[in-house]
Order: C-alpha cells, then structure tokens, then sequence
C-alpha cells in the first residue's frame, strides 16, 4: 500500500512558458494519460481565469481527475493588511474547479495583522474547499519561526487550519526540512514532493532521488494518506513518458516507505 492517498501532479512542472503557450487543459489531459490522480490548477497560469476555469472544471469531471487550486495571491500584502479580495477570488476559483483544497501563502502577515483573523474565519466558515496555508520561498511566510506564530494566533483566533507543506522551499529560506516537520506533522493535509540541490547561487527543484536533502526521514515525519504532488520540472522529448515515468515513481516511493 503506498503511503500517499493521491499522486498529484503540479501543472507549474511544465514550465510557464509551455503552459501560458498551450493552456492547461493541454496538460491536464497530458497528466490523466499518464496515470495521475489529480491536478494542481495554477492561478498564476492562467491567462482568462474566466473562461478557462469552467473548461478545466468540465474537464476535469469527464477525466475523473482531483484537483487542487494554488492561488498566487498573498493572504496579506506587504503592509499586512488582509487582502479579502484574494482570498475571495482564490474560494471562488475553487468553487469552479470543485476542488477541495485551496493553497494560498500567509504572505505579509506580521503582528499588526492579528485584528484581521476574525475575517479571515468568517470568510472561510461554510466553505466546501479547505484553506491550507503553504510555507513558501520567503522569510516572512516560508520560516519555521514565521509560520509558527502564524499558526499559534489563529487557532487562538478560532481557526484550525491545516498546511500544504512543500519539502523543498525550507532550503530557500535557510531552514530544516526534516526540523519543520516535527513541528508542523500534526497540520499537514498536502505534501509538494519536491527534492532539491544547490548550485553557485541558488537552489533548483528535483526529483526526490536526486535530492541533496534527507528526504525519506521528512517523508516519514509526516502523516500518510495525505496527496502528494509532483513540484519540480518534468522535461523531456516525451513529456507522456516523463510524466509517466515521474508518476509510477513517486508512487512506488511512497509503497516503500
């Protein structure tokens, strides 16, 4: 039995320019054909949200596929202002798509944005799709420190919310993979399957096995039966067979763990 409920694939592993080229639709197909369970629809790919999110939503109920929405907007802007206008955009598109689960990044949340919690719950209270609060690339929204706190006044605030918990943007803001998921295990709902290596001046995205970072003991330190996705670039001649080839891996890790 592996021990990821979902294979999930990223549509950002294409490339930007590949996917704003062909659209989404394209490569929704492409991962079906390839024997993946679901769908990470990118906000920040798409070029007519309007349109095309009913057409990946008809799509994605013809195919049978799950799907997860990531919105590219902030929770809070840079002056740590709530940003309701986001997070509505981000619910609605989700509503479309009928997706269970919306990532979206806690952005600029500081200590004067605490009075804005309470709008924050009203604004998710009754929704069908949960909020999972993901650490990204940054230090005011991607550190242990940072999200720690985030998560100590919300649920004083009334709120539980659970995290997409992305293996490899620790490493772009100086953390422990393997220390975040001690203390974050008991939120995680989602896993971006991610490994990574360093080059002169910056981290890159990779397979899990080529991975410089102890990723069985993180994998290990996190619940199982919980979706798990493909984030790094998929490239290649064949992109069915790469994808393919990613899916059928990812999946026979998760069987050996």
């Amino acid at each position: 039995m592996s021990r990821f409920k979902q294979i999930i694939v990223s549509l950002s592993s294409f490339g930007a320019t590949g996917v704003r080229l062909h659209g989404q639709r394209r490569y929704v197909e492409l991962c079906h054909e390839a024997g993946a369970d679901g769908v990470e629809i990118r906000g920040e790919l798409l070029a007519d949200p309007g349109r095309e999110l009913s057409g990946l939503s008809a799509l994605l109920d013809d195919l049978g596929l799950g799907a997860v929405y990531s919105s590219p907007d902030m929770l809070w802007d840079k002056s740590g202002a709530l940003d309701e206008g986001a997070l509505e955009r981000g619910l609605a598109a989700a509503r479309i798509l009928r997706a269970p689960v919306l990532k979206m990044s806690i952005g600029g949340f500081s200590d004067q944005s605490w009075t804005s919690l309470a709008r924050l719950r009203d604004g998710i209270a009754g929704q069908q799709t949960e909020l999972l609060i993901e650490n990204d690339q940054t230090p005011c929204a991607g550190s242990v420190m940072a999200l720690q706190n985030f998560f100590d006044v919300s649920d004083r605030a009334g709120m539980s919310l659970g995290m997409t918990f992305d293996m490899g943007n620790w490493h772009w803001v100086g953390e422990s993979p393997l220390q975040a998921a001690g203390v974050f295990a008991s939120r995680v709902r989602y896993v971006h399957c991610k490994g990574v290596q360093r080059l002169p001046r910056q981290w890159v995205a990779v397979p899990l096995p080529d991975s410089v970072a102890p990723w069985r003991a993180v994998l290990r330190g996190l619940p199982g039966q919980v979706p798990c996705a493909i984030e790094y670039p998929l490239v290649g001649d064949d992109m069915l067979a790469v994808t393919r080839g990613a899916v059928q891996d990812l999946r026979a890790l998760g069987a050996g763990l």
